[in-house]
């Protein structure tokens, strides 16, 4: 069963995954990388739809105003990070729908950013040949998680990795999210043209023409880190787009992430003013 939330319209930035209900002592939280990213492309100034599935209980306030097109599932994806003796342990609850080509709507087809956002593996790996797109974008860590039966989820290895990336555009992900590896992370590069891996409060990398530059945040306050990287992805793609400039584009996304983790959640994503102040710091006189 499908359902959009507001009329299709053609849009400039389509996200496909999950948003997901986030377990928090505070309670239940909006989350997902379709949630961030698609909250922080609007603040750039795009127009951006969303092709996600939850339960018709799900919290999406935040989102409103968005176009949501969504497959709708008995239960949210839902997720819980648990604090044990030997760090943090992210345990998966309840997984929504598989997302496929067939649950796109016609008028997003041709949008000019397209970003694959799986966070469970529910995006079909195989859309990367569906689209005629200017920039496909991957934040493929869903790809490349796995749980057992108690729902602990862990890194696993991802079978489709060379058929998706060398059919995108560039591909952002933490290093967390290759559990530290460094051999994995050489492994991607290889195979996608543009690669940035992001390391919290240390900044990120990014990979380009057989060069590596590393961008270091401005020294915050850390509150909250939660959706940050997404927020970065989501930067970072529109600058991209925009400039066809990678290492401006990381540049951007750097400041709007740094900004991002002084306030709590879905609170971190960027308004459309900071944005504007984000560029006229790196592009004095815009």
């Amino acid at each position: 069963m499908m359902g959009a939330l507001l009329p299709v319209e053609p849009i400039d930035y389509l996200i496909i995954g999950h948003i997901s209900q986030d377990i928090t002592p505070s309670g239940i939280q909006l989350g997902g990388t379709a949630a961030y990213a698609a909250l922080t492309a609007r603040a750039c100034g795009l127009r951006v739809g969303i092709v996600t599935s939850y339960a018709p209980d799900a919290q999406i306030s935040p989102l409103e105003g968005i176009p949501i097109v969504n497959h709708t599932a008995s239960q949210s994806t839902t997720f819980e990070n648990i604090q044990t003796p030997h760090g943090r342990q992210q345990r998966i609850h309840h997984r929504a729908e598989h997302l496929g080509f067939e649950h796109i709507p016609p008028a997003w087809r041709s949008a000019p950013i397209v970003h694959l956002a799986p966070i469970a593996q529910e995006v079909d790996p195989t859309l990367v040949r569906r689209f005629a797109t200017k920039l496909l974008g991957l934040t493929p860590q869903g790809w490349m998680r796995s749980w057992d039966e108690q729902g602990n989820v862990h890194f696993s290895e991802w079978p489709e990795a060379s058929f998706v990336l060398e059919r995108s555009s560039a591909a952002i992900l933490s290093i967390e999210d290759v559990n530290h590896s460094e051999k994995h992370i050489e492994e991607i590069a290889s195979a996608v043209r543009i690669l940035v891996v992001t390391e919290g409060a240390a900044g990120a990398r990014l990979y380009w023409n057989g060069d590596i530059r590393y961008f270091r945040p401005p020294t915050v306050q850390e509150l909250d880190s939660t959706g940050a990287g997404d927020i970065f992805a989501a930067s970072f793609f529109v600058r991209l787009y925009t400039t066809q400039n990678p290492w401006e584009a990381a540049r951007f996304a750097t400041l709007i992430a740094a900004r991002s983790v002084t306030r709590p959640a879905i609170h971190g994503v960027p308004t459309p003013s900071e944005v504007q102040d984000d560029l006229v710091e790196i592009i004095p006189g815009s």
